[in-house]
């Protein structure tokens, strides 16, 4: 059974499309497993004007459930019409946090997610303060959803306004892929195994791709996403926490503080580039029409002139012992041939073939053995390794061992705002960035922006269905490789 927890939860921005569809359901799945029973609260704010009754009868619907154990649930749900500005309405939270922590005997212990637009991340944490709902008598602890900030000035300066108010242990940098199962598997694969730590390093590794694939288009984020691009939207973030999980040291244990010193140490060794580096080493991408997709500068809410990429496809490079001259290809982008989330490692071929021999008309030169770890839409592993073939004469021919999750097993995996919001209420930050983590990775994308506003883009360069722009082809090709997902495979 798991532990019980105790926490009131206050959710600004808690009618939001990402509370109902994600965050309630995960609280509810925590319910269901024990880690919430009794001793928790949660207070939905936002500017609706709703009774604690209406927002009930939302959240039910929301979890999708009916059921006895269901009702019990909501029961601890609260509203307050808030807005965020407004100092006056902080006093009316604090009573209704006082009230429900009396209540439910929560012992102080208090989370304030934060779902909403960044600029008021900072005028919350300020009264949360100042008006008294932070106190001393449990933990305290801010939960923020990205974006945080668009560049590393705003970073920086969001990044000042609440220290002013929460100590970094107390702030969660939430970024859902870090509640991925696979994107949790690679610390047990790397420092569970010694045959693949061992190998770990730029005398056996090749390259390393990391692939986000989205199939669908921009939809209803469009006014959101134009403002922010696929290098904003998905590289700052969600890949530069799986690069530099992948790049990192061996942590000295198995803890939040050692594992994020770890990703800091790797993106401080993370080559910055300038402006001709980073234009050569960066190739963006916009999608036109295809089938039923109208093209980028065509969808609602987008300007017709717009030069926001959908697409992004980069090579970084580490300047440290362990990577120095190991390339990590990245791409992601928008109406892509499907959806999915992959990490490619591709190890180094021997140095001698042997079984290739001169002149012969029947050898061939031996395959490439990669390790790839599927992150989504299945969960597992595949290592692509050459052995002998079972024809006559001696010639070689790649096999693959595979591991996928049961599709059972698949249903009982925790989703990863489930997983994040337990991490929450343990404190644990294992799986949150860390601001030096956040920094690291602002400067890195800053350089590629700077270059990329100075640059009149031909746009649209891609079709849907694809994987993106022939200029990502050749950023890899240039190098005399190839990524190993390929359509033409």
């Amino acid at each position: 059974m798991a532990s019980e927890r105790s926490a009131l939860f206050i959710f600004f921005g808690g009618t939001g499309d990402l509370a109902y569809r994600k965050l309630y359901p995960s609280l509810f799945n925590l319910y269901q497993k024990g880690t919430l029973r009794e001793k928790f609260a949660v207070v939905g704010t936002a500017r609706d004007k709703l009774t604690d009754e209406k927002f009930r009868e939302r959240v039910q619907k929301s979890i999708g459930s009916d059921s006895k154990e269901a009702e019990k649930f909501i029961s601890h749900f609260y509203y307050e019409a808030h807005d965020v500005t407004d100092k006056a309405h902080y006093s009316v939270l604090k009573e209704r946090a006082v009230e429900l922590d009396k209540k439910y005997k929560l012992q102080g212990n208090q989370i304030f997610y934060l779902s909403m637009a960044p600029n008021f991340f900072g005028t919350v944490a300020g009264y949360l303060r100042s008006e008294g709902l932070v106190n001393d008598k449990g933990f305290s602890r801010l939960v923020i959803e990205k974006p945080f900030g668009r560049d590393y000035d705003s970073a920086k300066a969001l990044n000042e306004a609440l220290a002013q108010s929460f100590d970094e242990e107390q702030i969660f940098r939430i970024d859902h892929y870090l509640g991925k199962e696979m994107i949790q598997n690679i610390e047990a694969l790397r420092f569970g195994n010694t045959i693949i730590e061992s190998l770990w390093n730029n005398r056996y590794i090749d390259n390393i791709q990391v692939t986000l694939s989205e199939k669908l288009g921009v939809e209803e984020r469009a006014s959101y996403y134009d403002k922010s691009g696929a290098l904003r939207d998905m590289v700052q973030n969600h890949i530069m926490q799986i690069v530099s999980l992948l790049a990192m040291e061996q942590p000295v244990a198995f803890t939040d503080s050692d594992i994020r010193a770890e990703k800091v140490k790797a993106l401080r060794s993370l080559r910055v580039y300038n402006v001709a580096e980073a234009a050569t080493n960066f190739v963006r991408g916009q999608y036109d029409a295809g089938g039923k997709i109208n093209p980028y500068r065509e969808e609602d809410n987008v300007p017709a002139d717009s030069n926001t990429e959908t697409f992004v496809a980069g090579k970084l490079m580490f300047d440290n012992y362990r990577w120095s001259g190991t390339p990590f290809y990245i791409r992601t982008g928008k109406v892509l041939a499907d959806k999915f989330t992959r990490v490619d490692v591709v190890f180094k071929k021997p140095l001698v073939d042997i079984f290739s021999f001169p002149g012969s008309s029947t050898s061939k030169p031996l395959d490439t053995n990669v390790l790839t770890l599927y992150i989504e839409p299945k969960a597992g592993f595949a290592l692509k390794i050459n052995a002998k073939n079972n024809d006559q004469g001696f010639q070689t021919a790649p096999v693959t061992m595979e591991y996928f999750v049961d599709p059972e097993d698949s249903k009982k995996t925790p989703e990863p705002y489930e997983r994040l919001l337990h991490d929450a209420l343990k404190g644990d930050g294992t799986n949150f960035s860390s601001w030096q983590e956040v920094s690291y990775a602002w400067k890195f994308v800053d350089q590629i922006r700077k270059v990329w506003d100075l640059q009149q883009p031909n746009f649209p360069n891609y079709t849907p269905g694809s994987m993106g722009p022939a200029a990502a082809d050749e950023l890899i090709e240039r190098d005399h490789r190839q990524w190993v997902y390929r359509l033409n495979k």
